[in-house]
């Protein structure tokens, strides 16, 4: 299919999404080109890696990333939408890099509800693999014709594994701060959300204002998605997260809930916690989610999700008259009603 403006819908004024499936309607065909060009990546990568770089395609989840992407880019005529769904995948690889890489640090088996790479090939192999995909993803950014997309990409990149590395480093550390904390996940998830809204508004054409304001959404929608799977990894449905749950704790990540409920304890019973996550049992989620709902920690932990939604939504209330507006809010609507959906203990 030719990416011609002719394959796309007008863009609907409307905010009441209900789910993503509602919300990337208008961009199905953006991502069914994204998924062709993907696909056409894998003759790209030398033999041994073909079966394993098809493998990730297959489990490349909700696709948020490029949907941020092309909406930032939405304009009118849908001008420049080869390079939208260039950069689109430029920030899917470096996106499956990571997952892979941070699956091993984890040792989490389960992935969208299939195994792991780890899991399925090897950590040794996994490793080797979120190389490749970084490697792909670069060589793909330095095709634009402007060095910019090449430098933006590599800088987020190097952020999110300055993210893992720093929380690589705090694992164990009761006495990790709510702004390391921040710190941390700005780099390691929200890089990524900022990096697809910048671009997608500076590869469509638009001012330095929505540019700046794109890339400052697409942060704090990226620190609220951060603080939605923390909570999940806690009270979510490991069947409908799809994916391995209680990682965090099992190895010694401090996320939000935690350090929200590790500052309202004393130092004894902190230690105590502490102690029951290395005694050799898997931690147990349902005793930490009944000491957190005491403690009112969800309550704490929603409002600062809630915070993140609010400041993403203010960063783009300027532009409520450019043509990518009402589809970020609806991002932003589906991302609040996930931790809406969630059953609270």
């Amino acid at each position: 299919m030719p990416l011609t403006a002719a394959n796309f819908p007008e863009s609907k004024r409307t905010i009441r999404y209900v789910g993503l499936e509602t919300i990337s309607e208008p961009v199905k065909p953006h991502l069914d080109l994204l998924g062709q060009f993907m696909r056409g990546q894998v003759d790209d990568f030398e033999e041994e890696t073909r079966e394993l770089v098809t493998y990730c395609l297959k489990h490349s989840g909700k696709r948020i990333r490029p949907i941020l992407l092309f909406y930032s880019g939405w304009t009118a005529s849908q001008t420049g939408l080869h390079d939208l769904v260039k950069a689109a995948a430029v920030i899917e690889l470096v996106h499956l890099a990571t997952l892979v890489h941070d699956d091993i640090l984890d040792e989490a088996s389960l992935r969208h509800n299939e195994s792991t790479v780890s899991e399925k090939f090897g950590p040794g192999i996994a490793v080797l693999l979120g190389d490749a995909l970084f490697s792909q993803a670069l060589k793909l950014a330095s095709e634009f014709p402007t060095v910019e997309v090449c430098r933006a990409v590599s800088q987020s990149t190097r952020r999110v594994c300055a993210g893992e590395i720093g929380q690589s480093f705090e694992r164990g550390n009761t006495a990790l701060a709510v702004d390391d904390y921040y710190h941390i996940i700005n780099y390691k998830t929200a890089e990524l959300f900022y990096v697809s809204c910048h671009l997608g508004a500076k590869l469509a054409g638009y001012d330095d204002g929505f540019i700046s304001a794109a890339g400052r959404f697409g942060r704090s929608l990226g620190i609220a998605y951060q603080i939605f799977d923390d909570i999940a990894d806690f009270i979510g449905q490991e069947a409908r997260i799809g994916k391995t749950l209680g990682t965090d704790v099992a190895s010694g990540k401090f996320t939000l809930p935690l350090i929200l409920l590790l500052r309202k304890l004393s130092r004894q019973e902190g230690k105590e916690l502490v102690r029951s996550f290395h005694n050799g049992k898997p931690a147990d989620i349902k005793g930490l989610n009944r000491l957190m709902a005491e403690k009112g920690i969800f309550d704490e932990v929603s409002q600062c999700f809630r915070r993140e939604i609010e400041t993403a939504e203010k960063a783009i209330a300027p532009f409520s008259d450019y043509a990518p507006y009402d589809h970020l809010k609806g991002i932003s609507a589906y991302v609040k009603r996930q931790v809406e959906k969630f059953t609270w203990p």
